[in-house]
């Protein structure tokens, strides 16, 4: 169970995309925080990163590893893929 509500760990969490946010633009890419649930972050891949074959292994490995090692070990990344937000209401 991960100690912070959704309301404290939004600012922490765009501080650490902030964070990775660099790798992703170098690619031609980035990466929205659309909302967090119960210690779910849910992500947008945006440009380059939309729909590249590498996104999931970004997001387990770059995204959510990181978010793990700087905040809490149970936090779980989902990417939203583009024009499916109506999936988070």
């Amino acid at each position: 169970m991960i100690p912070f509500t959704d309301e404290e760990l939004m600012p922490v969490v765009a501080k650490v995309l902030d964070k990775v946010r660099p790798m992703l633009v170098q690619d031609g890419g980035d990466l929205k925080l659309l909302d967090i649930k119960n210690g779910r972050v849910f992500v947008q891949f945006q440009g380059a990163c939309n729909g590249c074959a590498a996104s999931d292994q970004t997001l387990k490995f770059g995204v959510e590893r990181q978010l793990r090692i700087d905040i809490h070990p149970e936090i779980e990344v989902i990417n939203i893929p583009l024009g499916s937000e109506e999936a988070l209401r």
